[in-house]
């Protein structure tokens, strides 16, 4: 098993729990502004899904469900993972068939998202010039586009400045 280090002032510049507050916040007020029900399973599922910026998968997200809903089946998942996705509270980062949560939530946008291969965590980014790139070339092809979403794979900056010094990181 390999352990994941992160030097450490990184670790204390992130307060998590901020993300996870703002998310929150967001979903349940984009919710009642839609009229739409933020259910205490979808709510708990998406709490499940911000508990990191690292995508989750289904399965992974019931196994963290049925200690606290004896009663949960794939099924009570995946609809609750199609409602986040429509109201634009989650993304599904196809190529890992996974789940993460949308920083975002307030506005409609096309994603592009970040994957770094050595620590798993999902960077949001809005990419407009890029995204504006590939509408005008595929309206050139002549081609419609109902969804646009790019995911890079690779290494993020923090790992890149990862540091072993044991005195200076954190343990992951």
């Amino acid at each position: 098993m390999t352990i994941n280090t992160i030097p450490l002032q990184h670790a204390l510049k992130h307060n998590h729990n901020e993300c996870v507050s703002e998310a929150m916040a967001t979903a349940e007020h984009l919710c009642m502004e839609r009229g739409v029900q933020l259910t205490p399973i979808r709510h708990k599922v998406l709490e499940l899904i911000w508990e990191s910026h690292k995508a989750v998968k289904a399965y992974e997200l019931l196994d963290r469900l049925k200690p606290l809903q004896k009663a949960a089946k794939p099924a009570t998942i995946y609809r609750a993972l199609d409602f986040l996705i429509d109201q634009g509270l989650i993304h599904r980062v196809e190529s890992l068939n996974a789940f993460v949560g949308c920083r975002c939530s307030s506005y409609q946008h096309e994603q592009l998202l970040l994957i770094c291969k050595h620590c798993e965590e999902v960077e949001e980014r809005s990419a407009k010039e890029v995204m504006s790139a590939l509408s005008e070339d595929t309206q050139k092809a002549g081609f419609t586009i109902h969804s646009k979403a790019i995911e890079i794979h690779g290494i993020c900056k923090n790992c890149q400045n990862l540091t072993i010094d044991q005195n200076q990181s954190v343990i992951l």
